[in-house]
Order: C-alpha cells, then structure tokens, then sequence
C-alpha cells in the first residue's frame, strides 16, 4: 500500500515571501482572511491549519523592516475563533517554550482542545537572542546552550498538567450530587532547573489528553528533542536527496526513545507556483519571485549579510567591493538569517564568484540565494512530484505556504489535490474525529 500524505495550510506572513502588494492580495490581520485560507483547507481535507509567531517586529538600522508584511494577532485567540468556524480541521499554533511559562501554555492549550473537539497543535520554539527577549524580561536572553533543556522541561511540565486529570475523573452523576470521581483532580508539583511549581491544574482532561507537539528545529539538538518529544517535525529539506538524508536521519534517532518511526511525521514546508503547463508555471514563478524580491528588498537582504548601510547601492547593479562588517553589533538584529551566515566574508566571495560567472546583479543574486519555490508546474506535475517525494521517504507530506493570502490556497485544493486522492495517497473524508486520529497517531 502506498503511504498516505499529509497536507497542511500555513497562514503566511512576517516575511518577504508573502506578496501583500499583489492585487488579489488581501488582510494578513482581519479575521476573514484565517477564515478563508482555513475553510479551504478543510474542505481539501488538510491535516491542519499553521500560525507561525514572531514576537517582535524585524527591524533593520533601527527601523521597522516594512517591506514585510509585520504584525500579528495573538495566536490562541485566532486559533480559539477558528475552532467555532472549522469541524475537522486541525488547529496549530506556534509558542514559545522560552519566553512562557508550562502552567500557561497548558491551560490555553488544553482549553482550545476542549473547545475544538481535540484538534489542537503545539509547536515548540525556543528563543535566545536578548533582541526577542527583551518585550519579556530585562536581561532579555536565555543562555543558547540552555534552551532546549528548558524547552525539553516545559514540555514535559505541560504534560504532566494534562496528566494530572483523569480521563474518567468527572462523573457529574446528577442523581448522587457527585461531580469528581478524584477529589485530589489536577494536583501538581514540578522541580527542576527551570521550573519549581505545584498546586492544581484547573482544566480537565481533553479529547486528546494534550495537543500534538510539532518542531521545527534543523540543528543536531533540535531533531534530537524532536525525536523524543514530537509527533511531527518541520524542515527546509524539500528535495528528494537533502529530504531523504533528513528523514533518515530523524527517524533513525526514534528506537533510542522507544518510538516507531511512523510516530514521527516529517513535513517540509513548501511553496507553489501553478500553470496551465510546466512553462507557463515557470513563467509565473519568475514573475513572482520579483515581486517577491523588489530592489529595496533585494538591498536589505544584502545589508544583512553585509552589516553595513548599502541603501546608496544600484539593486540591479554589481556586488559591493568593500568586505561585510563581522563586529557583533548588527544591522538586522533578531533575524534568523543573520545567525546562518556564519562566515560572512567567505559568503560574501562565494556570492561575488556566483554574479560574476552567472552576470547576475545584486537583486538578481539575492532571487537566487534566497530560494525558489519549491513545486512549479502544472497540477499533474505537482501532484506527481510531491507523491514521488513522500514515496521515496523524503517526506510524510508537506506544509503548503502560499503566496498570497487568503486566497492562495484555492488552485491548489481544485486541482492538485483531486489528483492526489484519484491516485490514493490523500483523504477524501477525514478518518477520525481528533488531529491525532487522522495524522494516524496513537493516543497519549
């Protein structure tokens, strides 16, 4: 029997990849666009619907870095309000284990998998730059090294908060006035290097005894935490060979936690780009790539590899000449891609010798180094691709972002995904009632 993919609805935003200026594009903030993208979803019958997080705002020399879409709602109440809106859709919010605290986080979690009917998600994130940190505490940061341990403990304290409820522990047997089968229901106490708490947990046991945990780190440490602690990790490797080598890698660390390696889903995020035919795709895919990536795009993205002020630069002209700046104060504090430069100079040549070869310039480089979409073709083509890919264990299925919001979904469901469950790989109804039940997970 072939394996059965699994699909999943990013809400994009809080990146250049989300094209707002597009004409079909609408609200990354009101609430009719979550309804909309997640609706489709569910009527493609998707696993779950995805908010990523950003607590603080990108800023670049200080400022604002606007030519992001920027801000975001509180994930538990879009989430919470999706619930009311969507029957079988899985609901996944992004939280993170650094700057909240287990008792929190637990609470709002449980309760949104009461009020979903056991469709919640968890996915564990971890900070430690003092940029982040600093709308939550002075000082602002946590030790690199500590932040796994202290995502690995908040976790394991959130679940013994949902432990701490029986399943049968309310009776609510009116005819003997008698609600708690277990008076001592929701007691507690946790000591460890993070955290010293006890008391008791004030919401019952949920339909899925606590939300699915996915993860999304790519570092040695995150896929080990993800191997013993996760129901699905996220990844960048969307290729069938960097995917392969991924996938193996992830699911080998299992048997050391006692786990099957189907109890671990991988799944890639991908972007799309959908054609009458494969050219006309490839055609649509350059345009949107440039409107992904303006010229002042394009310079800002320079400017983080470069740590300099580059605004007086052509973007369609060459390279800076002059050499990054490595001192530690940067120019675009915060962002992730600052900390995959690792050796900036040596990128900075490595990006020189690819222009000058290819005679690329500065926005037509960045295009390049920044990625291209993931699928590009028509839907027989896409539909093929990604059953090939989740075939040859390069993936369990993927994590769609598209690039317009709320409507970019919509071609993708009409026309990929009848060809997906034509070939037997997808749902044409969900299986069970639960996220758990139909990512085909057991039961905590």
């Amino acid at each position: 029997m072939p394996k059965q993919i699994h699909l999943a609805a990013h809400f994009p935003g809080v990146n250049n990849t989300t094209v707002w200026s597009d004409p079909a594009a609408g609200s990354h903030i009101e609430f009719d666009s979550f309804v909309k993208l997640a609706q489709t979803a569910e009527r493609a019958r998707f696993d779950f619907f995805f908010l990523a997080e950003g607590l603080r705002l990108r800023e670049q020399g200080g400022q604002i870095y606007d030519l992001d879409v920027v801000g975001r709602p509180d994930t538990f109440t879009v989430l919470a309000a999706l619930a009311a809106v969507t029957e079988h859709l899985g609901l996944a919010g992004t939280i993170n284990s650094t700057f909240n605290e287990p008792y929190e986080v637990a609470r709002q979690f449980a309760s949104l998998d009461h009020l979903s009917g056991g469709r919640a998600a968890w996915n564990v994130v971890t900070s430690w730059d003092a940029f982040t940190g600093e709308n939550f505490r002075r000082g602002g940061f946590l030790a690199e090294s500590d932040r796994y341990s202290r995502a690995t403990q908040a976790l394991e304290t959130a679940k013994e908060l949902y432990d701490s409820w029986p399943a049968d522990a309310i009776a609510a047997d009116k005819a003997s006035g008698v609600f708690l089968r277990h008076p001592d229901a929701g007691t507690f106490r946790h000591t460890d290097q993070h955290f010293d708490i006890s008391g008791r947990f004030n919401v019952p046991r949920s339909p899925q005894g606590g939300p699915v945990i996915l993860q999304a780190g790519d570092s040695d440490a995150g896929r080990e935490f993800a191997a013993a602690t996760a129901d699905a990790i996220f990844s960048r490797h969307g290729t069938l060979e960097d995917g392969q080598k991924f996938y193996t890698d992830v699911k080998d660390r299992l048997a050391k936690y006692g786990r099957e390696r189907d109890s671990l889903k991988v799944l890639p995020a991908a972007t799309f780009v959908l054609g009458d035919t494969d050219n006309d795709a490839q055609e649509k895919a350059r345009v949107v790539r440039r409107q992904q990536v303006s010229g002042a795009t394009a310079i800002k993205f320079l400017e983080q590899l470069w740590n300099r002020d580059l605004s007086a630069y052509d973007p369609e002209g060459p390279l800076p000449e002059i050499d990054p700046d490595v001192s530690d104060d940067h120019i675009a504090r915060g962002r992730a891609s600052v900390r995959m430069h690792r050796d900036p100079i040596a990128t900075a040549n490595e990006w020189r010798q690819k222009a000058e070869a290819e005679k690329l310039s500065i926005r037509d480089l960045i295009i390049e180094v920044t990625g291209r979409q993931t699928f590009i073709g028509s839907a027989t083509t896409i539909a093929e691709s990604i059953n090939h890919l989740v075939q040859s264990d390069a993936s369990d299925g993927f994590i769609l972002v598209p690039h317009v919001t709320p409507g970019g979904l919509d071609e993708f469901a009409g026309t990929v995904v009848p060809l997906l469950q034509e070939k037997g790989v997808f749902r044409t109804e969900y299986e069970g009632s639960t996220l758990r039940e139909n990512l085909g997970l057991a039961p905590r």
